[in-house]
């Protein structure tokens, strides 16, 4: 059984290790003991997979530091950013519009965040790993920067529907940081084949759990707050791997699930 799970933030954030078994995050500087790590930490990004056709996601946002992307997020309105809250462990800039982060690209937008709102009951551990970001000042949408619908209902997900996940962050744990934005396919996967891997780390109620190959690849270290598309609709935010193996097609990769959200994201929004 895995030990301990990891996020997936990227190049140059302090890595965040999330230990499942004591409920408790420490930061790290580029070294990750134990076995889960979540995907905001300092080796991913999309491993395999596609570059994404420029400017395709609109909704994608790029969180950075110091100009070093740091994990994904996803714009819900012109100005809040949906992402994980482990991804916060120093201050960011919002970066929408992108597709190549390397370059000062004519259609991107750098925004200051005002406020970040994690979820009351996130307490450093792998649950409720949300947060809301709201902007200093709203984004200019166009057809580059455009806010995507959150999901209405909380429903539950079938298993073998196949997902898109996007990200910045590196194509290996060997791999430099990808400066396009990738993508790949993921399918999820029925809640007891999860609950069978990740055990009392894996809570249904709040999580998806999807498989994937090597050929068609997957997340990794650098995508955490990324989206989990499935049927053109966002479904899940990406979350945690297993350490030194999210390329591993044992062990399901795991997001939080959007619509077991939707009263506290909708709470937030309304009142600010």
């Amino acid at each position: 059984m895995a030990g301990e799970i990891k996020t997936t933030t990227s190049f140059l954030s302090d890595p965040f290790l999330c230990h499942c078994l004591k409920m408790m995050c420490f930061l790290f500087l580029h070294t990750f003991p134990g076995n889960f790590l979540p995907v905001g930490a300092s080796e991913g990004g999309i491993v395999g997979g596609r570059v994404a056709e420029p400017h395709s996601r609109p909704y994608m946002a790029s969180l950075q530091f110091q100009g070093h992307h740091i994990c994904g997020g996803i714009l819900v309105r012109d100005d809040y950013i949906l992402t994980a809250a482990h991804c916060k462990n120093r201050p960011l800039m919002a970066v929408l519009g992108a597709h190549d982060v390397s370059k000062p690209e004519k259609t991107q937008q750098r925004l200051k965040v005002e406020k970040y709102r994690k979820h009351e009951e996130f307490t450093g551990g792998c649950e409720n790993d949300i947060m809301l970001m709201k902007l200093e000042t709203k984004a200019k949408l166009n057809k580059y920067v455009k806010p995507i619908h959150l999901p209405e209902l909380n429903g539950d997900i079938r298993a073998h529907v196949k997902c898109d996940v996007a990200g910045w962050g590196q194509t290996a744990v060997d791999k430099p940081t990808s400066n396009v934005l990738k993508e790949a396919t993921e399918e999820t996967q029925f809640k007891a084949e999860c609950n069978n891997i990740w055990k009392e780390h894996f809570n249904s109620t709040q999580m998806i759990c999807t498989k994937f190959s090597k050929k068609t690849g997957g997340i990794c270290q650098g995508d955490s707050g990324g989206p989990l598309i499935c049927n053109n609709k966002l479904l899940g935010l990406t979350a945690f791997t297993q350490e030194n193996s999210c390329d591993n097609p044992k062990f399901p990769h795991v997001f939080m699930k959007i619509g077991s959200f939707l009263p506290w994201i909708q709470d937030v929004l309304k009142k600010h």
